[in-house]
Parts: structure tokens; C-alpha cells; sequence
């Protein structure tokens, strides 16, 4: 019986993974900035990879006409009147109801021949995330002239391994999909191309199963110019992942903070300590000062670690208990 029974299941998850290949249930996410050289194909090629799926194309105020050629190729148009792709992640995640979500830019450099296979870890319920990687396979590097966007995505690579132990194929990806779970307990904080790296981050520190996708990348066409400013952009990433970290890991955070300050307390004390003990007199008050301010500043940083982490694990329960009642409210017929 046990036998029959894990049969019918697994014809069961074939069934639902084969209607969501065919784009049931799934909203394909568009965020839009100037894309009206792209916009249309992008449209069309999903909508015919995905028959049944529903194109959502926000428009983040264009001034080339993205939202009408848009309308035209058959998406559904919204409009963000905030500017940042931050901003229109945050209301497509609110807005949207979908059993699945697959996110992708307007600029037509990821294939629609890939939606499929980033649904169906989702529908099949192995991932909860799955990330479409354009690094492994070579084909970025390939059709990429900007050197300095692969050494910023590497960096933030490293970045999160280093903090949070995890190894991301490819961090700063735009094309994503996502449980319904996932996009509904998630609170965007970032405005811009941060966004990116907050979902990655978001994705393990929750413990989301994440599975990477290799998809084949290709630069924009011509007249297509990428919005992405790769030094500005990237100090404002770099200044994400600090934050986050203090966020979600302050006790680590602030614990490697509180070792740097002891450390630089001992440099300034011990000197002082030594001199103390040699002659019974303190000459140095001013590194005898500087010693003493150092370690009050660090104990006031462990203090805060402490009191953080304990806030920190709060909010973990509290997202916990968010995630069963929409799991819960998912599985309502």
C-alpha cells in the first residue's frame, strides 16, 4: 500500500509540475525602467513560454513609451511612482496573488526557455527559491563587456559565504522565481538594485531551500542601455550586506565589533599596565585613557549584541508563525 501510495504521489507532483511548466498559477514579474527597445519581445517570448501565466509589467516611471508598447504585446501594466527597482519589487510582491512568481528585467538578456525550469523546483516543492545562474556556465563573462559588474557580483559572492556559509552561484541575478510563501513573508527594506543581494540574503538566513538554475545570458541589444551604475550602485549593495549583517546576525556583528575595540583597548593599555607595574606611576594618562574608553565601548557593544540578538531571535519566531498561516491559508481549497 505504502508502495501505491508513493506512486500516486509522485504522479501527483509530476501533474502540478507540468501545469505550472505551463505557466498555471504563476505571475511572470517585470520590473521596467526605459525598456521600450525591449519590452515587447520580452512580453512576448514569456507569454509563449508560458501560455497560461499572467505578465505583469510595472512601469517605474518611463518617459519611451515601455508601458504602452507593453500593453499592446498583452501584459497586464502597472504603474510605481517611487523610483527604484526596490520600490517596484516591494509592490509587486505586495500586490500580486499567485500560487508561483517568476521575476525577470525588461531588457531582454534572460531566455524565456529557462521559465519552466525555474518553476518546477518551486511546483515540484524542492526549492523556494531558484535563482537563474549566469556565471557557471560561462555565458555572462561571454557576453558581458563590463569586467567591473562580474568582479562587484563575485565580491558580494564571497561576501555572503564568508558571513553567512552559504555559496551563491550568481548573487545579482534579475531572473528569479519564488514560492508563494517566500514572496509573502518577505519585507523589502531596499529602494534600488539592492534588492538583489536583500533577496539572496533574505533567502538564507531564513533557511529557504535555494537551488540554482544555470540559464544562458545575453547582452542587451543594441539601443538598450543597462540602468545599473556599477560604482555607485555597488557601494550602495556593499552598504546593504553591512547592514543586513547587523540585522539579522547581531550578535555577530556586534561581536567581532567588540573583539576589534578589546584589541585596540589592549594596544593602548598594556603599555600603561606594564609601566604601572614597573614603577609603581602612570606617565601615559592620555593612552591610559584611551585605553579605558576603548573597553567601556567595547562592553557597551557586547551589551548590545546581546540585547539585538535576543530581538533579532523574537522577530524569527514571529516570521515563523507568519509563514505556517500562509502555508495554511495556501492549502484552503
Amino acid at each position: 500500500m505504502a508502495e501505491i501510495a508513493t506512486v500516486s504521489d509522485a504522479a501527483a507532483t509530476a501533474e502540478v509540475v507540468a501545469a505550472a511548466r505551463r505557466g498555471e498559477g504563476v505571475a511572470v514579474l517585470v520590473p521596467c525602467y526605459n525598456e521600450a527597445t525591449t519590452i515587447g519581445k520580452v512580453v512576448d517570448d514569456f507569454k509563449r513560454a508560458l501560455p497560461r501565466a499572467t505578465v505583469y509589467v510595472y512601469d517605474n516611471n518611463s518617459t519611451d513609451g515601455t508601458a504602452r508598447i507593453a500593453a499592446e504585446h498583452g501584459a497586464v501594466v502597472r504603474r510605481e511612482s517611487r523610483q527604484g527597482k526596490g520600490n517596484v519589487v516591494r509592490s509587486m510582491f505586495r500586490d500580486i496573488d499567485a500560487d508561483y512568481y517568476l521575476m525577470v528585467d525588461g531588457d531582454d538578456t534572460y531566455p524565456a526557455e529557462a521559465a519552466g525550469d525555474l518553476i518546477a523546483p518551486i511546483a515540484a516543492d524542492e526549492a523556494d527559491m531558484t535563482v537563474g545562474d549566469r556565471l557557471s556556465n560561462g555565458s555572462y563573462g561571454q557576453e558581458n563587456d563590463r569586467p567591473f559588474h562580474g568582479f562587484g557580483n563575485n565580491l558580494v559572492r564571497r561576501l555572503i559565504k564568508l558571513i553567512y556559509g552559504f555559496a551563491f552561484q550568481d548573487v545579482m541575478t534579475g531572473y528569479r522565481a519564488f514560492s508563494r510563501a517566500f514572496v509573502k513573508t518577505m519585507p523589502v527594506m531596499s529602494s534600488g538594485f539592492q534588492i538583489e543581494t536583500e533577496i539572496s540574503i533574505w533567502a538564507v538566513d531564513r533557511r529557504w531551500r535555494v537551488a540554482d538554475v544555470p540559464v544562458d545570458y545575453r547582452d542587451r541589444p543594441a539601443g538598450s542601455e543597462s540602468k545599473l551604475s556599477t560604482f555607485s550602485d555597488g557601494m550602495l549593495v556593499l552598504a546593504a550586506i553591512a547592514s543586513l549583517f547587523r540585522d539579522y546576525r547581531p550578535m555577530a556583528f556586534f561581536g567581532w565589533l567588540t573583539v576589534l575595540l578589546a584589541v585596540c583597548g589592549l594596544c593602548a593599555g598594556v603599555p600603561v599596565i606594564g609601566q604601572y607595574l614597573d614603577t609603581g606611576y602612570v606617565t601615559k594618562l592620555p593612552s591610559a585613557v584611551l585605553a579605558v574608553a576603548f573597553m567601556i565601548t567595547a562592553a557597551l557593544s557586547l551589551t548590545a549584541g546581546l540585547i539585538l540578538d535576543t530581538v533579532a531571535k523574537s522577530h524569527r519566531r514571529q516570521w515563523e508563525m507568519s509563514v505556517y498561516r500562509v502555508m495554511e491559508a495556501q492549502q484552503r481549497p
